[in-house]
């Protein structure tokens, strides 16, 4: 399985709110409709900017804040396969991996907005590719995650693989 989208930078400390407002949620909880509103607090031009398959890049501590799993449902629903960041909020991490959105921490000081970056050329989603060239090793992420990645997110991995019916 391999990633290649155009990247969308972003700083330090994006939390949950600024991916996707608290306001917004009253209306509707569905991901899709939810998405054109992604990032709007930081950029509200951002979501009509996204392509499926693009991905997101930042710093330190994306998705902190509240543990809502919203956030990540939304990054899902605009079609972003992919979050590269040099650290993430430990409950978006697992809201991320159990959403099916390949979480991938390392350093990205290299990456700019608008470059092409690939991820996954290996089993374990560890290289990332910046316009062609290798320029950075992620941290692995233990099997079990990949299954529930490779699955579309832990609902599918646990119909898919664990005999869980609807």
């Amino acid at each position: 399985m391999n990633f290649e989208g155009k990247a969308h930078l972003f700083g330090d400390d994006i939390n949950t709110d600024y991916i996707i407002s608290s306001r917004r949620k009253r209306d509707t909880l569905d991901e899709v409709a939810l998405a054109r509103y992604l990032m709007e607090d930081l950029d509200p031009s951002f979501a009509a900017s996204v392509s499926p398959g693009d991905i997101l890049v930042a710093g330190k501590n994306f998705g902190c804040g509240s543990a809502m799993e919203i956030a990540t449902l939304v990054i899902r629903g605009a079609g972003i396969p992919v979050v590269i960041a040099k650290s993430f909020a430990r409950t978006f991490f697992r809201n991320g991996i159990n959403c099916g959105i390949l979480l991938v921490t390392c350093d990205t000081g290299l990456i700019k907005s608008g470059d092409l970056v690939a991820v996954g050329s290996n089993d374990d989603f560890t290289s990332v590719t910046v316009n062609g060239k290798r320029i950075y090793s992620g941290a692995a992420l233990p099997a079990s995650m990949r299954s529930i990645i490779e699955s579309g997110g832990l609902v599918s991995y646990m119909r898919n693989s664990q005999g869980f019916s609807n």
